[in-house]
């Protein structure tokens, strides 16, 4: 099953005829990915791989059924490149873009609300479905399919992670990776929600990071909703108060947002502690679940 996407989900690449949507499209494709079209403005009637080019997000949905579109599209442009999507009904929309303006992020988040569609990102890897689909820029060879949910801010961390589990013959349903903010679309919280509910994930690993509250949001939501078993990995423990760390979102700022408390929260919240990767795959087999 997976969550978010499926070998039956159908995409829209806006912005395919750019040197990273091409390159990217072709191998999200070769992947298994069901492309069916994509958008540029001023390049309609032309393809890229074989996939139809529009010059607009409604001229592409007129002609295809479209489940969920992933954005290449520069951070000054973003905002108007997601309200084109969700105006035109799609419900799922992945903005692997950095650098997009915060009141412009608010402001697609707002929309996406009343319109009922799910946004990823920004700065995003995207997410993969092992052996499914893929809609992001994850190297294909780290994954494998199975049972094992996660979710991640860090793309980087999300590979050495999900390598560290397939080297050790734990298959992953759906990766996600939710962007590094500081303003997200969809949120550590409402990901565990969807794995809660998903059949073929079985255990739940979450990556996070210092700074900010959103990993207390997600303790909330594991000691509320989850029944399914968490591994939670926090990194950045040893980084001072006041510190940025990577991402956008990952500034300390008070106690709350240090790496000490967020551990405390999880693990009252009823989550199984990792240190590092390499210990993941080892706390997993002990659960029994697989």
């Amino acid at each position: 099953m997976a969550i978010l996407i499926n070998k039956d989900t159908r995409v829209l690449i806006q912005g395919i005829t750019g040197n990273v949507g091409s390159f990217q499209a072709k191998v999200m494709k070769d992947y298994g990915t069901q492309i069916v079209a994509g958008v540029t403005p001023g390049k309609a009637g032309t393809s890229v791989h074989g996939i139809p080019v529009y010059g607009f997000v409604e001229e592409a949905v007129a002609e295809h059924p479209i489940d969920a579109a992933f954005g290449f599209v520069p951070g000054p442009f973003a905002k108007d490149a997601a309200l084109e999507v969700l105006q035109a009904g799609i419900p799922f929309l992945v903005i692997t873009t950095e650098g997009v303006p915060s009141r412009d992020m608010i402001q697609i988040i707002h929309y996406a609300k009343q319109k009922g569609a799910h946004v990823l990102g920004p700065d995003t890897a995207g997410l993969i479905s092992p052996g499914k689909c893929k809609l992001g820029v994850h190297p294909n060879r780290m994954f494998m399919e199975g049972n094992v949910g996660v979710l991640s801010k860090s793309g980087a961390l999300s590979y050495e992670v999900c390598k560290n589990l397939t080297e050790n013959g734990i298959g992953q349903s759906t990766v996600v990776g939710i962007g590094g903010g500081p303003f997200w679309g969809m949120t550590q919280a409402t990901v565990l929600k969807l794995f809660q509910d998903d059949p073929e994930t079985k255990v739940v690993v979450m990556l996070g990071e210092v700074g900010g509250t959103m990993e207390l949001e997600a303790a909330e939501t594991i000691k509320n909703h989850l029944t399914k078993p968490v591994v939670a990995l926090i990194v950045g423990r040893s980084a001072p108060e006041g510190a940025q760390m990577g991402h956008a979102g990952a500034i300390i700022e008070g106690k709350e947002g240090t790496a000490v408390n967020k551990i405390k929260e999880l693990e009252k919240a009823g989550a199984y502690i990792a240190y590092r990767p390499a210990e993941i795959p080892r706390i997993i087999k002990s659960l029994g679940v697989l």
